[in-house]
């Protein structure tokens, strides 16, 4: 009896689970699985699956370079209206105008009265299918050339005033494509009467203002490391693997007509390659900067056509490293050579180290110059251009004028140079204020 008891509990145990495993298992349909049993009731044909969506995958936002982020006591202004680097800087001959090219196609006009100010307002001209490696301003400050990184040749820039300042309109047609080698600078003579274009060959030309080449150098340097033409216009000089500098005459005749290129002189004395030379303002003083790790000043006054050589005024010493740039202040008293990213200011008649900056940007010193008025010097090497005071132009200014003073016997000469140490300790005194 009890056996039979057992056999029935656990046969109705059995169905219990059996019965809850069969619940389990059966799911109600969802609607779509309702609509598509009905709809093979019906005989329809059941629609095609549709693929599962992949899901999307994040697009990687490119991030932009991070700026280089420079701070100093003499830094009067950064400049960052490009948004590439920065390749080429020239200022206006009646100083009013900064001209700045850039990999972002671009060329950038500013107003050098605005840069003590908060914002620094620049016109923009932009370089059509291609983008400049130089920029040069004319004479007048009417026009701008360039030279095109992917045409490899020259294109004019007019530039007409109007109220807010300019609207820029390129030439029909660019210069015709000369050069074998990459372009290393340009120019255009301060007479207006020709421009030069420069290779890391061993090619000068030497072109008219419509395109035409008047004449082709051979450095005879196995390569050029820099080329410029001299303020004045007369000249055009180059330097390279050599130890010297080679400065020729662009001559033209009493109509204004090219007769020829002749070599005027040399600069003689280092003794390993130079990497660079800068003119004054008068073309009567050049500094040089060489691989031997000296610079050097020159007095360029001379008598070249009787055979007479350039002086060697001071050598200093410097460790420097290429890429490296020179830069002579106007009045040819203060010196400025970078070394990569770094900046080194000399007084040229002491030789002493007056300012030096570090790290100014965030590549390599692609440029350095100093404003026509002698109040700024400016430097490019990534998206920014730093502006710096000039202080040490001041000084030694001062310096120059109270030695002058000592040897003057004139009444008038002393008066004039003591007011003149008054207005540049003046201008010095309202800068250390500003920076202070």
């Amino acid at each position: 009896m009890e056996a039979a008891v057992a056999v029935v509990v656990v046969s109705v145990l059995l169905g219990g689970i059996i019965l809850l495993l069969a619940l389990l298992g059966k799911r109600p349909q969802s609607d779509s699985e309702q609509d598509l049993s009905a709809k093979k009731a019906n005989g329809e044909a059941a629609p095609e699956k549709l693929p599962a969506k992949k899901p999307k995958l994040q697009k990687l936002r490119k991030e932009k370079p991070q700026q280089h982020n420079f701070t100093h006591r003499l830094l009067a202004a950064s400049l960052k209206a490009h948004s590439g680097n920065v390749t080429c800087l020239d200022f206006s001959s009646n100083g009013k105008y900064l001209a700045s090219c850039s990999d972002d196609r671009t060329v950038r006009i500013w107003s050098t009265k605005d840069f003590l100010d908060r914002e620094h307002r620049s016109m923009r001209a932009n370089v059509e299918l291609d983008h400049a490696t130089h920029v040069r301003f004319s004479p007048d400050c009417r026009a701008f050339i360039v030279f095109l990184a992917n045409g490899e040749t020259i294109r004019v820039f007019k530039m007409t005033k109007k109220e807010d300042g300019f609207t820029f309109t390129a030439a029909p047609e660019d210069f015709a494509k000369r050069h074998k080698a990459p372009i290393i600078n340009i120019g255009i003579a301060e007479t207006g009467k020709f421009i030069m274009t420069a290779s890391n060959d061993t090619t000068i030309l030497i072109w008219d203002l419509k395109g035409e080449v008047l004449a082709s150098i051979n450095t005879n340097q196995m390569n050029n490391a820099y080329a410029a033409i001299s303020p004045c216009g007369r000249f055009v000089a180059s330097c390279g693997f050599t130890p010297d500098v080679k400065v020729w005459e662009v001559c033209f005749g009493k109509q204004g007509e090219f007769r020829e290129v002749s070599r005027a002189f040399d600069l003689k004395g280092h003794s390993a390659g130079v990497y660079g030379f800068a003119f004054s303002n008068d073309s009567r003083r050049m500094a040089t900067v060489s691989k031997d790790g000296t610079w050097k000043l020159w007095d360029t006054d001379v008598e070249y056509k009787k055979q007479q050589d350039p002086y060697l005024l001071y050598t200093g010493q410097i460790s420097v490293s290429n890429p490296c740039r020179i830069a002579l202040s106007p009045d040819a008293r203060v010196l400025a050579i970078s070394s990569i990213s770094d900046i080194t200011v000399f007084n040229t008649r002491t030789g002493a180290v007056e300012e030096e900056f570090h790290s100014v940007h965030g590549d390599v010193i692609t440029d350095l110059l100093f404003d026509t008025n002698n109040r700024f010097l400016v430097s490019t090497g990534d998206r920014a251009i730093r502006v710096f005071h000039n202080t040490a132009g001041y000084r030694a200014a001062i310096g120059d004028m109270k030695d002058m003073l000592k040897k003057a016997t004139n009444k008038g000469t002393k008066d004039r140079l003591q007011q003149q140490i008054i207005d540049a300790q003046s201008a010095l005194d309202a800068v250390c204020k500003q920076t202070n």
